[in-house]
Order: C-alpha cells, then structure tokens, then sequence
C-alpha cells in the first residue's frame, strides 16, 4: 500500500486516497505500540543469567530488525503523504485553474449577447450591469492571481508527481484573462460612447421641447386689455426671457457635446441636424421674445395713453357742461368770484394741459414706431386735442365776456 504509484487522477480521488492513507497511519501508530512492547518484553530474555532458552544475539538481532523494519515503513508512510499533499495541491490547482477558464467562459459569452441599449435608461441599467461584473471581475482576479501563485510553488518544487503543464495552463489562463479584460474595457467603452449619445439625445429632445413651448408662449397675440392685464403679462414675459437667457449655455454646451461623442455618433446626419434645429429655433426664440417684449411695452403705453385720455377727457366735459350752462354775471361781486374760480380754472387747465402734451408725445412715439394700432391711437389723439381745443376756446369766450362785464361795471362805478 505504501509503494503504491497511484497517487490519484483528480481531486476528489486523491482525497479518497488521503483518507485511507490517514487510517494506514493509525494503523501503523498503533501496531508500533505493540512492536515497542513485543521488543522490550523480548530483550528480557537476552538478559537472563543462568539457563537460557535463545542466543542472546539472536534476540537482539530479531528486536532490531523488526525495529529497522516499523522505521522504515514510517519513513514509507510519511513519504506517501507527502506524494499525496502533492498530488492534492496539483489537483486543486488545476481544479482551480479549470472554474477559473469556466468563469472566462461564461462572462465572454454574457459579453458577446450583450448590446449597448437603445436608449438612456437601457443604456444605464446596462451600465450597472457592467459595473457589477467590474466588481466581480476584481475579486476573480484576486483568486486567480494565488492560484497562479500556488502553481509556481509548485513548479519551483519540481518533485510533485501526477500530470504536468502547469506552466502551460497557467500561460493560456493568463491569455484568456487578458482577452477577457479587453473585451471588458472595450464593452465598457462602447456603454460609455452609448450613454453619451443617448445623454445628448435626451438634452436635445428636452432643449427641443422647451424651445418649442417657449417660442408658442413668446409669439402668443394676447397682449393683454387694460393696463394691469398688460402689466402682469410683460412681467412674465420678462422671467421667460430671463430663462431664455439661461438656455443660451445650454444650447451652446449642446454644440460641445456633439464634439465628444463618438466618430460614428458624431458623424451622423441626423446629429448633425438635430444640433443645427436646436441652434436656429433658440435664435427664433430670442428674436421673437424681444419683438414680444416691445410689443407688450407699446401695448402697456397705448392702454396707459388711453387711461390718461380718459382722465383728461373727464375734465374735460366736467369743465366743458360748467362754461356751457355758467352765465356771465352783471353785478361786480358776482363777477369776481367767477373771475376767481376762472383763476383756479387756469391753474388747472395748466396741469391737464402737461397731460394732453404727455399724450401727444406717447402717440407720436407709437406712430413713428409702425405701432399696429397706429390710426387708433392717432384718432383717439385727435378726439382728445379737438375737445381741448373746444375747452380751451370756451374758457377764452367766457374770459371776454366777463372783461365785458367787468370793463363795463368799472366804468359805471367811476361814473
């Protein structure tokens, strides 16, 4: 059993044999106890004076061939377990080396089904994928890396018996992962190269969709009907040019982005137009938010102009039904209190004539502008400096009749 060459033709085999070589060994433990008694119990005999059944000399030579014999098959024993430890690590390593090659196998394959998505999300979760296995990669490696060691142990021993070529299957495993590293790192790139273009894709669409609500909301016709209307929608037209503004770097990060995807990404007609339609409907944008803005201002001047007409034009037939329906008085007294109240009369007229003059100035702005409601703003000036006109000549006819009167009732009192 000892001299026996069969040392195993796999790992569980010579775990098998490891086993039963381990009972031998107890075997032989214990036989050895009972050598070392049978031995001394023996040697008695060769010490005995007087009658002696056996030549003390044969006696010893028996006990120390026996003797000679249990070493040698302990020497036996122990160099079989040393064959077999061997055998154990040269199997283990090749086990070893075989599930590494398997695990090579099996993510080369994954590695060859797999696409880079076909769109961000897809292109994501693939990405994390890939980062798992990265993971896995790491720790396989760490594994491989003492196995191959143990394989050079081994080598550097040169009396382990069994199968040989451990070089050899250390020199294909180490291709095989390095081909498997590149496939990783090339797959990994391609991902990379995917979610950039997707990434683009989806900032262009979102760019795309905000430019197209910004440019309905920047051309919309609603300028509002009064004054407040007016003035709440030219504030909000000035936060959505505010983030007009803010886009521009957008737009222009877009352009930069097309630059770092990949050739066959970059190249394509498609890119090429989808940056080129961001880019003109941003200038579209920007252009028809200032037109918009200006023409919210004339809108906010028209309705402030004809607010202001009104206001005047209030006064004005106030002023106007009080000189048609006054009488100019005939007593002195009565005379001069009209006269003071046409005194208050001027100061006011005064005033509202900044007004009118303030309304005159806005129009011709408009008009000189090309104001779409240039001939409603010009009609509603003329209206305006045409009742002024008639008040101003009332106050005047009146202001002659009372000089009448009062040169007359001067001249009576000198009288």
């Amino acid at each position: 059993l000892l001299i026996s060459k069969d040392l195993g033709k796999h790992l569980l085999e010579v775990e098998d044999l490891l086993q039963k070589h381990g009972l031998l060994e107890a075997d032989i433990a214990a036989q050895s106890e009972r050598v070392q008694a049978l031995n001394a119990a023996a040697l008695k005999f060769s010490e005995l004076e007087g009658y002696q059944p056996c030549d003390p000399q044969i006696i010893c030579n028996r006990v120390t061939h026996v003797q000679t014999c249990l070493q040698e098959l302990a020497e036996l024993a122990a160099k079989r377990r040393r064959e077999l430890e061997d055998s154990r690590q040269l199997w283990a390593f090749f086990q070893e080396m075989e599930e590494a090659e398997a695990w090579v196998r099996e993510k080369e394959q994954i590695l060859a089904s797999k696409t880079c998505g076909r769109d961000l999300r897809s292109v994501l979760a693939l990405s994390g994928e890939h980062k798992a296995m990265l993971g896995e990669l790491g720790g396989r490696r760490a594994l491989l890396h003492q196995s191959v060691k143990r394989g050079e142990q081994l080598l550097a021993k040169k009396r382990f018996p069994g199968p040989g070529g451990i070089q050899e299957k250390i020199r294909d495993v180490r291709s095989r992962w390095k081909k498997l590293e590149e496939a990783m790192g090339l797959h990994q790139r391609r991902l990379q190269e995917a979610l950039g273009f997707f990434q683009f894709s989806a900032d262009a669409d979102d760019l795309l969709a905000w430019l197209q609500d910004a440019y309905r909301i920047a051309s919309s016709d609603d300028f509002g009907h009064d004054d407040y209307s007016t003035q709440a929608l030219l504030r909000k037209h000035r936060a959505l040019a505010e983030e007009v503004e803010k886009h521009r770097e957008a737009v222009a990060a877009l352009r930069e982005q097309l630059s770092l995807l990949a050739p066959e990404h970059r190249q394509g007609v498609d890119v090429q137009i989808r940056v080129v339609e961001v880019e003109q409907l941003y200038g579209e944008v920007a252009e028809v938010a200032v037109l918009r803005q200006q023409w919210l201002r004339d809108a906010l001047a028209v309705y402030r102009m004809f607010s202001e007409v009104h206001a005047c034009e209030v006064w004005v037939d106030e002023k106007e039904q009080w000189l048609e329906k006054m009488e100019v008085p005939e007593e002195l007294d009565e005379v001069e209190v009209v006269q003071h109240r046409f005194e208050s009369l001027d100061q006011e007229m005064n005033g509202v004539m900044g007004r009118v003059l303030d309304v005159n100035q806005v129009v011709q702005q408009l008009v000189e502008g090309g104001h779409p409601s240039a001939e409603e703003v010009r009609a509603c000036q003329d209206h305006l400096n045409s009742r002024w006109n008639r008040v101003v000549e009332l106050v005047e006819h009146k202001k002659v009749q009372l000089a009448s009167v009062l040169q007359i009732q001067n001249y009576l009192l000198e009288c």
